[in-house]
């Protein structure tokens, strides 16, 4: 395995974003489309949070306790802003798998932007992380 082999090489680079203004039922096309489990949240060229499948199922579990027809509803009710992991963590294009395994495996986080001059660039998950070490073997 190479120690220092730089994030970049296993990143995904084809990412959907969304912004802080789109709604919620944006945000779920998006996953459910692209076939994706996280979308970063930008505002302009900033990245402020992170969207996930998860979070979308918090939300209708909720409702479907609730009752069938309110999952539409909380979708407008509640702002990307008010569902959105705020708290995030960037990596940088050139640290390595290994830093970013090590960000990844002490924190709660299943997903990571990626920057590079200051623009993100793609996103690492936790899925590209066991990809990589399955070519290891």
């Amino acid at each position: 395995m190479k120690k220092r082999t730089p994030v970049s090489k296993i990143m995904s680079t084809d990412i959907a974003v969304v912004n802080i203004t789109q709604s919620i039922k944006d945000v779920s096309e998006i996953i459910d489309n692209r076939n994706v489990r996280h979308v970063p949240v930008v505002s302009g060229d900033e990245v402020v949070g992170m969207m996930s499948k998860t979070d979308l199922q918090k939300i209708s579990f909720v409702n479907n306790m609730e009752g069938d027809n309110i999952s539409t509803t909380m979708y407008e009710i509640l702002s990307i802003e008010q569902v959105m992991t705020k708290d995030l963590m960037t990596v940088q294009s050139s640290d390595t798998i290994q830093q970013v395994a090590t960000i990844l495996s002490e924190n709660e986080f299943h997903a990571l932007p990626v920057i590079e001059d200051g623009k993100m660039v793609g996103i690492v998950t936790t899925t590209d992380l066991i990809k990589y070490l399955v070519e290891q073997f």
